[in-house]
C-alpha cells in the first residue's frame, strides 16, 4: 500500500475509531531497517547514489553542487 493510499484511507476512517485502530495495526507503512528505501538524500529526497561518508547523507548530484561550500576540493 502506498503512502498516498494509506493517508486517503486514514482520512475516511477518522469517524470510526475502532476500525481505525484495527486498520493502523495491520496496514501502517513499515519502518525500513535495510535496503535502498532506508536512506534518503537530506536535501532533495533521492534514494539512489547516496554519499554517506563523514555523515554527509547527500545524493551524488547534491554533493557535487555543495562540495565547495562544505570544504571539499576537486583535484584534476
Amino acid at each position: 500500500m502506498t503512502t498516498k493510499d494509506f493517508k486517503k484511507a486514514f482520512k475516511q476512517l477518522e469517524a470510526k475509531p475502532t476500525k481505525l485502530k484495527k486498520f493502523l495495526k495491520h496496514n501502517s507503512p513499515k519502518t525500513r531497517t535495510t535496503g535502498i528505501g532506508l536512506r534518503k538524500c537530506k536535501r532533495c529526497g533521492r534514494f539512489g547514489a547516496h554519499v554517506r561518508s563523514y555523515g554527509i547523507n547527500l545524493c551524488r548530484m547534491c554533493f557535487r553542487e555543495d562540495a565547495q561550500r562544505i570544504g571539499f576540493r576537486k583535484f584534476s
